[in-house]
Order: C-alpha cells, then sequence, then structure tokens
C-alpha cells in the first residue's frame, strides 16, 4: 500500500462502513461498551506507571493521561444518563483479546515495555478513528458533538504511546514492530464479525 493510500491515524485497514450505521441503531449499547473501555484504558496506564515507576518520562505522560481516560468514562456515564439508559454488564472485548495474542512474551523488561506501549497505542488509533466515524454519522447533534470532542481529545494518545516506545528502544526496532502489528492489527478487524454492541 503507498503512503498517500494509508488511512488516517496510522491504520492500515478502516473500520467496515457499516459499524457506524449498526452502531447508530444500538447506541445504548454502544455507550455500555464505550464506558468499559475508557475505563480499561485509565486503568492500562495506572498498571504501565505501577509496573515502571523508574521511567520518568512514562510516568510524567501518563499520568494526565489516567485524568482524562477517567472523565471520558465519567461522560460517558453522564450520556446513559441523560438518554435514561442502563450501565450494563461487560461483553468480552475480542478485539483487544486478539491483539494480545500477536503481542510478544519475554525478552528484556524494555522490550515487554515496548509491546505493551505499541498495544495502547493500536487500540488508541482504533478508537479514535471510530469516535471520526461516529462524529460524521449519527443523527443525534448532541452526540455526534460528545464524539466529536472525544475525538480530538484522544487524537494524540496514540502518539504519545508510541513517542515513549522510541525512548525506551531504538526506533528502528520500534517502528519495525509497529508495522508488524500494524498489518496483525488489519488482519483481526477483516476477521471481525461487525457487531452492534461493541466500540471495537
Amino acid at each position: 500500500m503507498k503512503a498517500k493510500e494509508k488511512f488516517t491515524l496510522g491504520l492500515e485497514l478502516p473500520t467496515d462502513p457499516r459499524w457506524v450505521d449498526i452502531a447508530g441503531k444500538n447506541i445504548g449499547d454502544i455507550l455500555v461498551d464505550h464506558a468499559y473501555c475508557e475505563q480499561k484504558a485509565a486503568s492500562s496506564c495506572i498498571s504501565l506507571i505501577v509496573q515502571y515507576p523508574e521511567k520518568q518520562e512514562l510516568v510524567e505522560m501518563l499520568t494526565p493521561v489516567v485524568a482524562e481516560e477517567w472523565s471520558h468514562f465519567e461522560r460517558v456515564m453522564n450520556e446513559l444518563k441523560k438518554r435514561n439508559l442502563p450501565f450494563g454488564k461487560q461483553r468480552k472485548d475480542e478485539y483487544v483479546e486478539k491483539l494480545s495474542q500477536v503481542i510478544k512474551k519475554g525478552g528484556s523488561r524494555d522490550e515487554q515495555l515496548v509491546e505493551k506501549l505499541l498495544m495502547n497505542a493500536l487500540i488508541e488509533a482504533r478508537s479514535c478513528e471510530r469516535f471520526k466515524m461516529l462524529w460524521k454519522n449519527i443523527p443525534d447533534k448532541d452526540l455526534s458533538d460528545f464524539y466529536h470532542d472525544l475525538m480530538v481529545s484522544e487524537a494524540g494518545h496514540y502518539k504519545n504511546f508510541l513517542s515513549l516506545a522510541k525512548k525506551y528502544m531504538p526506533e528502528d526496532y520500534v517502528m519495525k514492530r509497529w508495522r508488524e502489528l500494524l498489518e496483525a492489527e488489519a488482519e483481526i478487524v477483516r476477521n471481525l464479525e461487525v457487531r452492534p454492541d461493541r466500540m471495537h
């Protein structure tokens, strides 16, 4: 694929356009799943800070992200409340589960960190792409504006994770691994069923 043909946020494959149509008709389910995604994003950053407290740049960069992701969780919960929609149970995240299977196990401490950072970068990029789809396509004006705000807010997160990865391993190593993971992520998305109740 030529560089000019690449899709936004560095992703190799765009989301199936059917997803946003289905999501728009099942917005309660999407909001519930989205709330859990924000909760997990905050938890993931906390986990990285706890596991790598000696990495000063990581701690400084991810600490405000924890607060931001949690504020997004609160905002999604508010959107549910405004619409008198219940907060349901967490659903299995097949996308993240399959992505975790292509993350390398073992290696040095820094290699393990880079794998975690790149996985987070991929999840952020895909989430942001879907926020953009919701912003541009759902008929609910208030919710469309809400997803625009979140898209803008989170657009740089995946770049932050990539930037951190390059601090702890050589850039050539990081970018080679990033390209491998982009290809693997595209294959995962290509083979996932289009679901009405999943953000991913």
